[in-house]
């Protein structure tokens, strides 16, 4: 829903309209290096010496963007539709395949810098994909707004990582303000991994 079809849609909460960013190719080529950079983070084991020119790397790199860094919606993170996971390197790299009112489909692959042990995704990973899904379910339903009052998530089978998943999303049933909705994760041979179910409430005016 927009404000062309919902004249009072940026009344029914807080948040500001974002719109979406268009940073440059720099950007994504950015976003993918430090999504490798997060892998070899938590699996790379090199001698001391190339820890310390790796941090000196690092700080080198704070140097040259810390004088831009912006308020919430200014930079091009989690704005950018075309990259996964929209440009944030918070979100796992998910690709949408659909996005209809009866419900929306990504692609998502997780990697070493998703493990919680013995190769498998850290369970506290699943609710922040789901809980990303169940923020585009509404909007691609119609709805205005809305805040997750709660988010149950079942694990059925351990998430692999290196793999393409899809995850599903849609409506369950809606009450007024509240919307309640499903979710699942399944592997290439639709194996369930996890499910979820949560409550989306619509924000009343101003509220945050």
């Amino acid at each position: 829903m927009t404000e062309s079809s919902d004249p009072d849609y940026d009344k029914h909460g807080g948040f500001p309209v974002f719109e979406a960013a268009e940073p440059g190719p720099g950007f994504g080529r950015f976003v993918a290096a430090m999504r490798r950079v997060q892998d070899l983070a938590v699996s790379a084991n090199p001698d001391s010496d190339t820890w310390d020119d790796a941090a000196d790397r690092a700080e080198e790199l704070v140097k040259l963007l810390d004088p831009y860094e912006a308020g919430e919606g200014v930079g091009p993170a989690n704005r950018v539709p075309s990259l996964p996971g929209a440009g944030s390197l918070l979100m796992p790299p998910w690709t949408v395949s659909k996005f209809e009112a009866d419900g929306v489909e990504l692609h998502v692959q997780f990697s070493r810098f998703h493990v919680g042990g013995n190769y498998a995704v850290h369970g506290g990973v699943l609710p922040l994909l789901f809980d990303s899904v169940f923020g585009m379910v509404i909007h691609a339903a119609g709805r205005p707004i809305s805040r997750t009052a709660f988010l149950h998530v079942d694990y059925r089978k351990v998430t692999p990582i290196d793999t393409v998943l899809t995850a599903r999303g849609w409506v369950r049933e809606v009450e007024g303000r509240k919307a309640f909705v499903n979710a699942e994760l399944r592997d290439a041979d639709e194996n369930l991994l996890a499910e979820a179910n949560g409550l989306m409430i619509r924000l009343l005016p101003g509220q945050p």
